[in-house]
């Protein structure tokens, strides 16, 4: 054994030599060029903008209703996918829980919501369930106003309060649909095995979710869980058609009234930026989040 583990030794150490240190010029050379083009594009883009906004002063004038609307995007979103993340955990428990009429329940929520458009959902929530709702007497804003002026506060209710809360419901219970199958699998995905050692050590099924099976379970589900927020945030543009005032409703009432093409062009890719603004960082975030909890693993 003396003489076959430092043989083996060496060869391992030259297989790795050879993989880190002998990397071909031509990757060298196509990664630099790569990087020197990205630069060379973001270079000329902050130039666009610069002498854009030099000539005619848009981004001064525009920016502010832009960074309002996506002040209302972010707080949409974030709402929406607090709630969608209730939804969808709700209904992975009911996925796979052992009650039938629960499971089929969560079974044809998820199957229904899935494949129909969420723009036709949120026109039904609004018109539909919205309709229903406030004939037997409930109205969002009423409520909001009336508890928010116990705290005094009410001043902060908007006048777009039912259609903020019908849009965030409809956004939210779309999401919780997808969300389901996200943490089902990702419950689905932790080993048996280890519920059952749990279970043999004196943990009831509530602790073994709790302790063992869901830590394990948000790892894996961080990053389609991000996914789908970034799609959330990109998706709320569509409440516009119910009236709300978000970045893409600022956007296109900026924009379409210009008569020169290329004022219209500024607008949208400002707009655009700022969704970039909001949805890299959730990006890093995850990846972020998705090596700290690897590091368990490695």
């Amino acid at each position: 054994m003396s003489f076959v583990e430092p043989s083996l030794e060496r060869r391992s150490l030259h297989r790795f030599e050879k993989r880190t240190v002998g990397a071909p010029t031509w990757q060298i050379v196509s990664n630099g060029l790569f990087y020197v083009v990205v630069l060379l594009g973001v270079g000329l883009f902050v130039y666009y903008l610069y002498t854009f906004q030099r000539g005619q002063g848009k981004l001064i004038l525009y920016l502010p209703f832009l960074l309002d609307g996506a002040r209302v995007t972010l707080i949409v979103s974030t709402l929406s996918m607090v709630l969608a993340t209730i939804f969808g955990l709700i209904g992975a428990l009911g996925r796979l829980t052992r009650f039938a009429p629960i499971r089929w329940l969560a079974t044809v929520y998820v199957e229904v919501v899935r494949g129909t458009p969420i723009l036709v959902q949120l026109l039904l929530w609004y018109y539909g369930v919205g309709y229903v709702l406030s004939s037997i007497g409930f109205d969002p804003y009423s409520i909001t106003f009336q508890i928010m002026t116990a705290l005094q506060s009410n001043s902060l209710v908007p006048d777009q309060m039912n259609l903020f809360f019908y849009g965030i419901i409809g956004l939210s219970f779309n999401y919780g649909a997808y969300l389901t199958e996200v943490f089902r699998s990702g419950i689905e995905s932790v080993s048996k095995g280890q519920t059952e050692a749990a279970l043999s050590l004196g943990l009831n099924s509530r602790q073994t979710m709790r302790h063992i099976v869901l830590p394990q379970a948000l790892r894996i589900t961080i990053p389609p869980f991000t996914n789908y927020f970034m799609t959330l945030v990109q998706d709320s543009s569509l409440l516009s058609v119910l009236g709300v005032i978000e970045l893409n409703h600022q956007m296109f009432g900026l924009a379409l009234p210009q008569t020169d093409a290329n004022v219209k062009m500024f607008v949208f890719v400002l707009g655009s930026l700022l969704y970039l603004a909001i949805c890299y960082p959730l990006s890093l975030l995850a990846r972020f989040l998705e090596a700290r909890f690897a590091r368990a693993y490695s």
